[in-house]
């Protein structure tokens, strides 16, 4: 894969001289760490399709890396390739990510939802050589979705399958279980394949208002120093134990429950399906006291009598973000726990930029979304980018040195000015302290359960049906994912369509479930502008009243 990232020298040489971006790629930390504290386990897992449990020391986690990234090297695994993940949240996704770095390669994460029709762009796009997939999870094959898709990807040569049944593409048998340390100069080829801080070093897909998902570039300094500066704003300490439930395929799993314990050299506690049954069991058994997921997870947590059987007392820090935060939540869940509840607000693009602040009062935490972190700026402006006034709603634009290095092959959608703001497609408002307050999206997307939808790839594939005639999806407000999807048709004359045939069409499609509308509305007709355009802000009023199917 070539990269295109927009990283003018003067950007880099401005960071340098400022010391915002520390020149450190991950497994400098993971060194330090074997150096520091080697018997400290770096990461723990249940794998819910075996029941196995898996704890890796920093030792043994550096070993386990090594020899996978001689074995990836083994395979043709070049310095700038892609090698992408479909995984739960298991212990492989570190050993993968040190394991890239050791060589130069890029890590692409793949949400295990995703299906034939997103899997096959993603991979395309992404020029992705090596994937590595389960051989099940929740009840769903990937090796049969691989085999269906193969032909569609040809620049994809491997396809490794963790558990796998054949020798040959099994994951274990190709990288772990073959000791690659004593074939390879592993001294030399690390040395020769250490990728530059600047060289990109994580590539994830995030949705944008087109419908066709955009694969964002980070840098090994970007990702970093956005660690290095939430570790200092929230106090997260070595002796932190993390849970981490939202999943690593997800930039919240992937830069605060693997880099942050990482650059940390603390304990990073995975689960791979959500349920807060066991997160309690998990945080009563690990002693965790940090997690960081989006709303619906700590909604589930506060409000599930059964938790109330664990002790839950080591948990003192709860970050919530990636989707709008009630604010009776909070409350509720700080009583409940008696713990601290951060407010956050970040994109795929920059990680978090905004959070609230230990010692802040009530008033910010309950109801904003924080101030921004160390070396980061946000502000207000309006239709002509004018900054507002406190308390004035209007576009939010984010500056600083976590901002990412562009959209692959599409630096015409870098949406950076000349003095570094990056229009982040949210609308918000400040107040006079500098706490911001999400008020609403201007891209057209829905966001459910912290996840993006691309509606507007939903939509094309309904208006190819033969019965719709017209179509929207707007999001309804939902106490538990914030939105969910909710499906305006207008059928053509004498046509028909019940939700559940909206479903199976969708599922025909191999659309990810997650991206179907879950209920749906049949009109007579869209409200539009007088240039034609749907006035998609009077379906959202209608769909206010109106719940899941």
């Amino acid at each position: 894969m070539i990269f295109d990232p927009i990283l003018p020298q003067s950007r880099i040489d401005a960071m340098r001289r400022s010391g915002q971006w520390p020149d450190r790629i991950i497994t400098d930390y993971l060194d330090d760490a074997v150096a520091e504290r080697p018997d400290r386990i770096a990461v723990t897992d249940v794998n819910s399709l075996t029941g196995r449990s898996t704890s890796l020391s920093y030792r043994q986690l550096d070993i386990v890396s090594r020899r996978m990234a001689l074995g990836m090297t083994a395979l043709g695994v070049e310095p700038g390739d892609v090698v992408s993940f479909q995984l739960p949240n298991w212990w492989h996704v570190a050993a993968l990510y040190m394991a890239c770095t050791r060589i130069g390669a890029a890590i692409n994460p793949l949400m295990p939802i995703f299906r034939d029709r997103e899997l096959s762009f993603m991979l395309g796009y992404a020029e992705t050589k090596l994937l590595v997939i389960p051989r099940r999870f929740r009840g769903f094959d990937y090796p049969q979705m691989l085999r269906n898709i193969r032909k569609d990807v040809p620049k994809l040569r491997h396809v490794l399958v963790v558990d796998g049944e054949q020798p040959e593409s099994a994951f274990e048998a190709v990288l772990l279980n073959r000791r690659w340390e004593d074939e390879l100069d592993g001294a030399a080829i690390f040395r020769e394949r250490r990728p530059d801080p600047n060289a990109i070093s994580e590539l994830i897909y995030t949705s944008g208002t087109t419908g066709q998902p955009k694969g964002v570039m980070h840098t090994h300094n970007t990702i970093v120093c956005n660690n290095e500066t939430v570790i200092e704003h929230v106090g997260i300490t070595a002796d932190d134990v993390i849970l981490m439930a939202s999943p690593l395929a997800h930039n919240t799993g992937f830069l605060y429950g693997m880099v942050t314990p990482i650059v940390l050299h603390a304990k990073s506690v995975l689960q791979d399906v959500w349920d807060p049954i066991l997160a309690a069991q998990r945080i009563q058994d690990e002693g965790v006291t940090l997690s960081m997921a989006s709303t619906p997870f700590l909604a589930d947590l506060t409000y599930n009598e059964g938790v109330n059987r664990y002790a839950t007392g080591t948990l003192r820090t709860f970050i919530v973000g990636g989707a709008p935060i009630p604010r009776v939540l909070v409350k509720a869940a700080t009583e409940k726990f008696k713990m601290r509840v951060i407010s956050a607000w970040g994109m795929s693009e920059n990680g978090i930029v905004t959070a609230t602040r230990q010692g802040d009062p009530d008033e910010k935490v309950y109801n904003t979304d924080g101030v921004a972190i160390r070396d980061m700026e946000v502000r207000v402006v309006d239709a002509d980018g004018k900054a507002l006034p406190p308390g004035r709603e209007g576009r939010l634009q984010a500056r600083g040195k976590d901002n990412f290095v562009g959209y692959l092959k599409k630096p015409a959608q870098y949406d950076m000015d000349r003095d570094g703001w990056f229009e982040t497609g949210d609308n918000a408002s400040m107040d006079q302290d500098g706490y911001i307050r999400i008020t609403g999206r201007s891209k057209d997307i829905l966001i459910r359960g912290a996840e993006n939808i691309p509606v507007v790839e939903v939509e094309q594939l309904l208006y190819r049906h033969p019965d719709v005639q017209d179509c929207a999806i707007v999001g309804m407000p939902d106490e538990r994912l914030g939105e969910r999807g909710c499906c305006f048709i207008v059928l053509k004359p004498g046509a028909a369509m019940t939700f559940r045939q909206m479903q199976e069409y969708l599922a025909a499609e191999k659309v990810a479930k997650n991206y179907w509308p879950e209920r749906l509305e049949i009109v007579a007709e869209l409200p539009r502008t007088p240039s034609g355009k749907i006035q998609k802000f009077k379906l959202r009023e209608a769909a206010k009243s109106f719940t899941a199917a």
